[in-house]
Formats: C-alpha cells, structure tokens, sequence
C-alpha cells in the first residue's frame, strides 16, 4: 500500500493532518544578517488550487513574472545533486494537494506572557533581524509549514518541514511561498505565487513544476533561523514576540501529527520515513540530526551531538578549512570558512580565535548558512557531503 501523509496520520491515529481537510488559511545569502543574540513522479494530484483562494495571499498572474522581478535571488547558484528535471521526476504527492497544508499569510504575535501554549521544552525557532526578534512555534509550523513574514520592512518566509527536521528562512521579496502538496526526498517542495516554480526547501534552488516547466536555475537568499527550546529562547530573548495561534485556520495546535519533540516520540524518534529516500546511507541513524551547510563549492555535516559535547570540530567544503563552533545558549551551531585555519577553541562555554573571545555566531569568519537536519534528509540531497561525527 502507497503510504502518504494522510494515511500515517490516519493509522497513527494522531488526528487530522493539516491541510488534509482542503485548502484555506490565514487571511546562502545574508546568513552573517541573522544574529540569534540580539541583532514517484508525474504531476498528477497538484490539486489543481487557485493560490488567489488561500487568505492574505498574493494571487497568481495570469502569465507567470520572472523570478529575477519577483525574487531577490543568490548571487551564486547552490549545487544540485541532480538534474533539475530530474527532481521533478522524483516528486511525489504527499497527501494534500496544493495549498492542503495552508501557509500563515497574515501572522499575529504576542508578547512571552500570553504564549501560554508554550512549555518550556518546546522546540521554537528563533530569530533577531532587522531589529526585530520573534520565535516560531514548532507546534503551529508543524500544522502550516509555511509563514510569510515581515522583519522589519523584509519580506522573508519562514518554512518548516517536519518530515526532514530543517527549519529555514528566505527572502521572499514581492510574492508569497505556498505549500505545493509534493515531496521530494520526503522534503517539502515550496512554490512561488509570483512565478509558480517549484522550490525544493533544502537545497532552496528552483526546479521545474507542473505550473511552470522552465523557471531556469537560482538560489533563495536565506537567513538563519536557530532551532531551540522556548526555555532557552526566552531566557536570552525576554522581550521576544510570539507566533499566535490565531492562524485564521481551525486547528488543534496541541496536536502533533507526527508525533512529539517534547519528549522525541512517533515518526521523530523512529527509522521509518513516509516515502522513499533519495540516497540509502545506514552510517547513521535516519533522524539523527547534523549541523549542514553548503556553498557553490560542496557540502559538509557536523553531527550535532558531537558538537555540542566537544565545543568545537574542523572539516573542509571542497577545499576550503571549515570550523564549526556550538552555541550552548540555544544549543546549536554555526559553520564558519576557516581557510587560513586561525585556532578556534571552546573553553567554559566561551569561544576563543587566537585566544581573544567571542560570541559563537560573532566569530570574524565568514559565516556559512547552516541549519539542523535529519541524517537521511541531509545525504539524500548531498550524497558527496563531508561528514564529520
């Protein structure tokens, strides 16, 4: 029996998945930005949704715009570990069709005190830019996977795939993203109201879709979104805003349809994925999680448990030095270019280039975007990533 999203909810008996009921909703660059301390195949079941009919949404052309007039787009284009039209190939239906899964077009924020939804181990992803500092609910992106935002006068979307574990943020310029119903590598594939290409999330490079075959190739300029606990989020971040539940779509935000993080429970803490992978490696565990980041010039995975122990790893993209440092206040990590490979060490929670400290995400390096993902989700897409556990 064909597994879908919809079908593993259902045997689960988890409750309804988002979307599942029908479409409705809310009426590689720049990474150095984004400063969390205060700074298959075939294109049948797309659905066939009109985007103008999702709430607070950009509607679609009736000839798609370029994505050069729509998108501010990489200056450098991130490597593909295949054919574009070859991913397309490879994109199957995860249950809801186009639009199933509703974006958070119009968010509402709250203040610390009235996110009383919120236990203090819940996962929420953060982020300060522009002035502006907001945490996003895993449990809301789970249900949306989708929020186009403002930080500041930026237009960005903040996107969320449960399946693979990967959390990441885009400029999004003068459209709107929407979720597509398709999956590749069991990753969400995002699309564009302005041009309707298809956007894989973790490689963040457009593909051909079913709504239009030839977008060409570019990259999604990304900022850093930091996966961490609300407890942590709040302690460094007291004047923080809040995701609301106040969505516009009737959901039960209590509920996770996968299971839970809070403590690792159902498809987070098993080997199984709902569709087929694109790379078979058993080095690891599937959801283990890595410290990934990519360049024009290659890939590289720090294991993220490793990392938060040992304070520090080396490891090289292509050709270039890389070190990855921990972050103990929200538990995560950052990978900076190290080609001159300066001394990086990790003393008392402190981090120290040449002896002289700084915070983890100020280090004088170049910064390379990087995000958590699962261990499946990272090898299928990079295959010839550099590992380092």
């Amino acid at each position: 029996m064909r597994v879908t999203r919809r079908k593993f909810v259902a045997v689960a008996g988890l409750g309804a998945l988002a979307g599942c009921t029908g479409s409705g909703g809310s009426g590689a660059d720049g990474d150095e930005d984004a400063d969390p301390d205060g700074g298959g195949g075939g294109d049948s079941g797309s659905g066939g949704d009109d985007p103008s009919s999702v709430g607070g949404a950009t509607p679609t052309t009736a000839e798609p715009s370029s994505i050069g007039e729509a998108i501010p787009t990489a200056e450098e284009t991130l490597p593909l570990s295949r054919a574009p039209d070859e991913l397309r190939s490879l994109a199957v239906s995860g249950g809801p069709p186009k639009n199933g899964i509703p974006s958070i077009d119009n968010p509402v924020f709250v203040g610390p005190q009235e996110a009383d939804f919120l236990e203090a181990g819940d996962p929420v992803f953060g982020v300060a830019r522009n002035g502006e500092i907001k945490a996003y609910p895993q449990k809301i992106l789970v249900q949306h996977e989708i929020v186009n935002d403002h930080l500041g006068d930026e237009p960005v979307a903040v996107t969320y795939c449960p399946l693979t574990g990967t959390v990441q943020g885009f400029q999004r310029g003068k459209t709107t993203f929407g979720v597509s119903g398709r999956l590749i590598n069991n990753n969400l594939i995002m699309y564009d109201r302005a041009t309707e290409a298809w956007w894989p999330q973790i490689p963040a490079t457009s593909i051909p879709g079913p709504w239009h075959d030839d977008p060409g190739t570019h990259s999604l300029r990304e900022f850093r979104l930091v996966w961490t606990t609300w407890e942590q989020w709040l302690e460094h971040h007291p004047g923080t805003r809040v995701l609301s539940t106040e969505t516009g779509s009737a959901r039960n935000y209590s509920n996770d349809p996968y299971g839970a993080y809070n403590p690792p429970t159902g498809y987070y803490n098993s080997e199984k994925t709902l569709f087929q992978t694109l790379n078979e490696d058993d080095r690891f565990s599937k959801k283990r999680v890595f410290m990934s980041a990519r360049t024009p010039a290659g890939a590289v995975a720090f294991d993220k448990e490793t990392l938060l122990e040992e304070g520090t790893m080396t490891g090289q993209i292509g050709d270039t030095p890389v070190v990855a440092v921990t972050d103990p206040r929200f538990d995560t990590g950052y990978v900076h270019l190290n080609p001159e490979e300066r001394q990086v060490a990790f003393e008392d929670g402190t981090v120290l280039l040449e002896g002289t400290e700084h915070d983890p995400d100020g280090l004088p390096l170049t910064r390379v975007h990087t995000f958590d993902a699962m261990w499946f989700a990272w090898i299928g897409y990079y295959p010839e990533s550099n590992v380092y556990a």
